[in-house]
């Protein structure tokens, strides 16, 4: 069993898509934000730097992992799915995942701030994180424009790409011309799994609602 520390954001639904394709029994502890759940002392146990998602597998002794790309593979290589065991084929599922680690989470994040929540309308800031987002996303669609997904077959790296690809228009990004980008977009958005995966935490939080309904009700 996966204790599954998260909240319903890009790189909280990177761990519970992965949960739901790799078909891993887990529990989902949704945190509120607006609590500071996450700066909880209990929860920076599990991950120190107060964010999430971070997991805890009970099956090795309460192992904790932080950072959505380090659970994504701890995931993989704990099933043997979703991330090849060739050198070639390894490499080449990592590069895409640290793409998105490194470019399309951090870019596309920045321009959900200046967009979105920053009290002070800076448009060359703006600007900057919109059109640098938008370039990612044309190195992308040139990449789906060869291969069905980012490394060949399905793997992490589009599990991690695509809860941040399918919420450009928070970050007011269009991906307009980008027809390869679209088609993956759409066939992902297709997938049990990740529909599933997209519930989370919401879904836990209905049961917990509905749970507290009942025993109301049979007191």
């Amino acid at each position: 069993m996966i204790d599954l520390y998260t909240a319903a954001t890009p790189n909280g639904h990177k761990a519970s898509i992965a949960l739901e394709e790799l078909g891993l029994d887990y529990q989902v502890h949704a945190l509120s934000f607006d609590k500071q759940e996450q700066k909880a002392p209990a929860f920076l146990r599990i991950n120190p730097n107060g964010r999430i998602p971070a997991i805890v597998d009970r099956e090795y002794d309460d192992f904790a992992v932080f950072e959505s790309g380090a659970i994504l593979i701890y995931l993989a290589e704990k099933t043997g799915q979703l991330l090849p065991s060739d050198v070639k084929g390894r490499s080449k599922v990592m590069q895409w995942l640290m793409f998105q680690m490194g470019g399309v989470g951090p870019m596309q994040g920045q321009a959900n701030v200046f967009f979105r929540y920053f009290p002070e309308k800076l448009p060359g800031a703006i600007s900057r994180y919109q059109n640098e987002t938008r370039r990612l996303y044309e190195v992308l669609d040139g990449r789906l424009g060869e291969v069905q997904y980012l490394a060949g077959d399905y793997s992490i790296a589009d599990i991690a790409t695509y809860p941040w690809v399918r919420v450009h228009d928070w970050a007011g990004v269009s991906v307009e011309g980008l027809p390869h980008l679209q088609r993956w977009m759409g066939e992902l958005d297709a997938r049990p799994a990740v529909k599933r995966g997209l519930q989370v935490p919401l879904r836990a939080q209905d049961e917990a609602v509905v749970k507290t309904a009942q025993t109301m009700l049979t007191r």
